[in-house]
């Protein structure tokens, strides 16, 4: 019925476009009629698994430590705490590519050396048992600690 259907709206018609566009229309129609599942079930399939990898994130157990971007060409060292460590890795580099970051001495030095001219690197791993306790203050702690170890480090931002 559809082909006829089809059929009937391409008679007499000289345009190849206009063809081209009912013999699309045409195929996506046939292609939704013949898929035949039961959109409930997938529905509910998808809820469970998102339930489910929402929990696995709220249960998962990041690395948090003090992060540091070093210039290798001035030494500048500037430090950051973080309480997932590759997270704030990819949110800092995407920040400092956008010439976006806040800290605009540090990115000076990233447009002026780019990302190769910076070691990135985790100083200090905090080793904790909860992963939903708050950790900000012992994170800050271990800041301070590589902060008076080396003086050309500063902190990357507040």
């Amino acid at each position: 019925m559809l082909a006829s259907f089809l059929l009937l709206k391409m008679e007499g018609r000289r345009n190849l476009k206009a063809t081209a566009f009912y013999m699309v229309y045409g195929a996506w129609i046939i292609f939704f009629s013949i898929s035949n599942y039961n959109k409930s079930e997938v529905n509910e399939m998808d809820i469970k698994r998102k339930k489910e990898l929402l929990e696995l994130y709220k249960n998962r157990h990041p690395e948090m430590g003090v992060i540091s971007y070093c210039c290798k060409d001035t030494g500048d060292v500037f430090l950051g705490i973080s309480k997932d460590t590759r997270a704030d890795f990819n949110s800092t580099n995407v920040k400092l590519g956008a010439n976006w970051h806040p800290n605009k001495e540090l990115q000076g030095l990233w447009n002026k050396y780019g990302q190769e001219g910076f070691e990135l690197s985790v100083l200090k791993v905090l080793k904790y048992d909860d992963p939903h306790e708050d950790q900000t203050a012992k994170l800050e702690s271990l800041r301070e600690q590589c902060l008076a170890s080396n003086p050309n480090a500063r902190k990357i931002w507040r």
